[in-house]
C-alpha cells in the first residue's frame, strides 16, 4: 500500500461539492408519486436517465419544473396509470415507478424496461413479486391481476 505525504506547513481547508447520484435521484423522483404534493428534490445531476424519469412524470400528469440542479414535482395532478413503451425503454430502471403508480392509481400498466445496450436484463426482480398480484408472464408482454385486498391491477402491455 502506497503512502501519500503531504508538506509545505500549510493546513488544507476548503469546500469539495459532492455531485448529486442518479442511483439516489431516480428512486427519490419515482417515491415524489406517493406524497401527493410538492416535492423538491436538490442537487439532481443533469444526466439523460434524470431526463427520462421527469418525462414519465410529465406523462403520468405531475407538473414538474428543473432549475439548476434542483426538480420540483407537484404530483397532485397525477391522473394517468399508464407509462408507454417509448418512455419504459429509456432508461433500465424505469420500473421504478411501478409501485409508486400502483399506490396513487391502483393501477399501472407499462412494458417491460429498456436502456441497456448489453441487451434485455432480468425481470427478476420484478416478476417473482407481481406474481402474487396475479401478474401474467412477461414474455408475452402482457399481464394483469388484482392486488390483494382488491386494492386494483397491475397490468403490463
Amino acid at each position: 500500500m502506497g503512502v501519500i505525504v503531504i508538506s509545505g506547513g500549510r493546513r488544507l481547508e476548503g469546500c469539495v461539492p459532492v455531485q448529486g447520484s442518479k442511483n439516489s435521484v431516480l428512486p427519490i423522483l419515482a417515491a415524489s408519486l406517493l406524497s401527493g404534493c410538492v416535492s423538491v428534490i436538490h442537487n439532481c445531476p443533469d444526466l439523460s436517465d434524470v431526463a427520462a424519469s421527469v418525462a414519465i412524470l410529465e406523462h403520468l400528469g405531475c407538473r414538474v419544473a428543473r432549475e439548476g440542479d434542483t426538480i420540483t414535482v407537484d404530483s397532485s395532478t397525477l391522473d394517468r396509470c399508464d407509462i408507454p413503451e417509448h418512455l419504459m425503454r429509456e432508461m433500465r430502471s424505469s420500473v421504478i415507478f411501478l409501485g409508486a403508480v400502483l399506490a396513487r392509481t391502483g393501477e399501472a400498466r407499462l412494458s417491460m424496461p429498456g436502456g441497456c445496450e448489453l441487451g434485455p436484463g432480468p425481470s427478476t426482480c420484478i416478476c417473482p413479486p407481481s406474481a402474487a398480484w396475479g401478474r401474467r408472464s412477461p414474455s408475452r408482454g402482457e399481464a394483469s391481476g388484482a392486488l390483494p385486498g382488491g386494492f386494483g391491477a397491475a397490468t403490463s402491455a
